[in-house]
C-alpha cells in the first residue's frame, strides 16, 4: 500500500482523540444548569437539577444507543458501551432521590439519616417516582449486561422499550400532568428530546467510517426533523400553559430560563437546516471524511447538551 494509499485510509476513518471530545458533554451540561441557575435569580431552584441534568443525558444516550438497530438493520447493539451508560444513569438518578428528599425534608445530605430517606422513598410520590425509575434503569443496565455477555440472545428492542418508559416517567407525573393531555405532551417531549440528542451522540461514539457515515447520517437526518418539530411544538405548548402572561418572560426565573432555551433550540434549528444543506448531502456522497463528519457530530451535540442542562433546571423551578 503506497502512503497516499495509507494517508487517504486514515482519513476515511475516525480515531478516538476527536471522540473524546464528547466527554464535553458532562461539563456543558452542567454549565447549562449552572447558566438557568443564574437566570433563575431569587426564584428558587431545587438542588437536583445538576443531576437531573446528567441523568437525563445519561438517559437519552442509552434510548439512543437502543434505537442504533432501527436506524439500520445491519447495526449492531453496542452492548458494553450500553451497559456502562446505563450504569452511570442508575447513579445519577440515585444521587436525584438523595437531593430530592433533602429538599422535602428540610435537610442537608449529611443530615439525611437510612430511615428518613426510607420514609421519603415510601410515602412521598416523588420517592416512589424514584423508585420506579430506578428500577427500570437497573433493568436497563441488567439487561445490557447480559447482552454484553450473550449477545447472540439479547435484543435491543427490549432496552429501546424499557428506556422510553423510564424516561417518560417523571414528566408524565410532573406539573404538566394537571392540564388535559398534559402528560402526553410532557411525555412526547422528553423522548422526543431524547431520541434526537441519544441518537446523534451514539452515532458519534460508534461510526467509524467514511461510507457508514453515508449510510446513517440521512436516515439520522429523516428521523431528526420531525424529532426537533416535536421537541419545539410541545415545548411551546408547556411554556404557555406555566406562563401566566408575557411580562413574566422576564420577571420570572422560569420565564428567563425558558427564554435561553427557546434562543438554544432556535440555534440547534438554523444549524440543523445548514446541516441539511452543507453537511448530509455530502456526507452522503461519500465526499466528506468521518473526521470531519464526527467533528460536526460533536459540536452539535454539545450544543443540545447546554439545553439539556437548562430543561433540567427549567423543570424543577418554581
Amino acid at each position: 500500500m503506497s502512503r497516499s494509499d495509507r494517508t487517504d485510509r486514515r482519513r476515511d476513518t475516525t480515531g478516538g482523540t476527536t471522540r473524546r471530545w464528547l466527554l464535553l458533554v458532562v461539563p456543558v451540561s452542567l454549565l447549562g444548569a449552572l447558566l438557568a441557575w443564574l437566570l433563575a435569580a431569587n426564584d428558587p431552584v431545587q438542588p437536583e437539577a445538576p443531576a437531573r441534568a446528567l441523568a437525563d443525558c445519561a438517559g437519552a444516550v442509552v434510548l439512543g444507543l437502543a434505537a442504533l438497530p432501527r436506524l439500520h438493520d445491519r447495526l449492531e447493539p453496542p452492548w458494553r458501551i450500553l451497559t456502562i451508560v446505563a450504569g452511570c444513569w442508575i447513579a445519577l438518578e440515585f444521587a436525584m432521590l438523595v437531593f430530592e428528599a433533602t429538599e422535602v425534608l428540610a435537610l442537608s445530605v449529611g443530615e439525611l439519616g437510612a430511615g428518613q430517606f426510607g420514609t421519603y422513598l415510601t410515602e412521598v410520590s416523588g420517592g416512589q417516582i424514584g423508585i420506579a425509575i430506578l428500577i427500570g434503569s437497573g433493568a436497563v443496565a441488567a439487561y445490557s449486561a447480559f447482552g454484553y455477555r450473550l449477545p447472540e440472545r439479547a435484543t435491543s428492542d427490549l432496552v429501546l422499550v424499557f428506556a422510553a418508559v423510564t424516561l417518560a416517567l417523571r414528566p408524565i407525573t410532573g406539573h404538566m400532568s394537571q392540564q388535559i393531555l398534559g402528560s402526553v405532551l410532557a411525555a412526547v417531549h422528553a423522548l422526543a428530546a431524547a431520541a434526537w440528542f441519544g441518537l446523534l451522540l451514539a452515532l458519534a461514539l460508534v461510526v467509524r467510517t467514511r461510507g457508514e457515515w453515508a449510510v446513517l447520517l440521512p436516515r439520522y437526518s429523516i428521523w431528526a426533523l420531525p424529532l426537533l418539530a416535536a421537541v419545539t411544538v410541545t415545548g411551546i405548548i408547556n411554556g404557555l400553559v406555566r406562563i401566566g402572561g408575557p411580562a413574566d418572560l422576564v420577571t420570572t426565573g422560569y420565564g428567563r430560563i425558558l427564554i435561553a432555551k427557546t434562543l438554544l433550540l432556535a440555534i440547534l434549528l438554523v444549524l440543523g437546516w445548514w446541516w441539511r444543506k452543507r453537511w448530509v448531502p455530502i456526507a452522503g456522497d461519500h465526499r466528506m471524511d468521518a473526521e470531519s463528519s464526527l467533528r460536526r457530530a460533536i459540536l452539535e451535540v454539545v450544543v443540545m447538551a447546554v439545553v439539556f442542562g437548562l430543561a433540567a433546571t427549567l423543570a424543577v423551578t418554581a
